[in-house]
């Protein structure tokens, strides 16, 4: 996969919420930098003091079973001895750093925009969100209003109903 064709979708079906964090993988990020995660861990294992906790993280046991559930059950020998580190968007640019490759800063600008974009539909939520709350607010302050126009429009509905007498003169 060259660095051009890396699409922010690809990225963003990445990244995951984990310990209440938007992270990414190191498998994931190590297919995308184009190395082997083995070599991603040393790297970073040899730069520790670059990523304190809030940029990367080692997953729990049970964190990583429940990862390993929502992708399927893995074929023998798919899965590693090692429980997976993690990193957060911070992490994700301190790794350009550590990787001093061409592709490197290339994928990490693709992941910051990922990043961006992701933050950016949130934030649209939220907005919808608060617009919906402000409208229910509205309407549940107009229902006796509604109600009355309802109540008339029914009584002239009835009133349009009920039978007339004829026009004119009448012997």
């Amino acid at each position: 996969m060259s660095s051009s064709s890396i699409s922010t979708e690809i990225i963003t079906n990445k990244i995951f919420i984990i310990r209440g964090q938007k992270v990414m993988l190191d498998r994931d990020l190590a297919e995308l930098y184009g190395v082997d995660t083995k070599q991603l861990k040393r790297a970073v294992k040899r730069n520790i003091a670059r990523f304190p906790e809030d940029f990367m993280f080692e997953l729990t046991q049970q964190e990583d079973n429940t990862l390993r559930y929502q992708f399927g059950t893995l074929k023998r020998g798919e899965h590693t001895k090692y429980l997976p580190y993690v990193f957060t968007e911070q992490g994700v640019a301190m790794l350009s750093s550590v990787l001093r490759s061409t592709r490197a800063v290339q994928v990490n600008i693709a992941i910051m925009r990922a990043f961006v974009r992701l933050r950016d539909m949130l934030s649209l939520h939220k907005e919808l969100a608060v617009k919906l709350k402000e409208l229910e607010r509205k309407v549940e302050g107009n229902t006796g209003a509604i109600r009355d126009i309802f109540k008339v429009l029914e009584w002239l509905r009835k009133e349009e109903e009920k039978p007339k007498g004829k026009i004119g003169f009448h012997p």
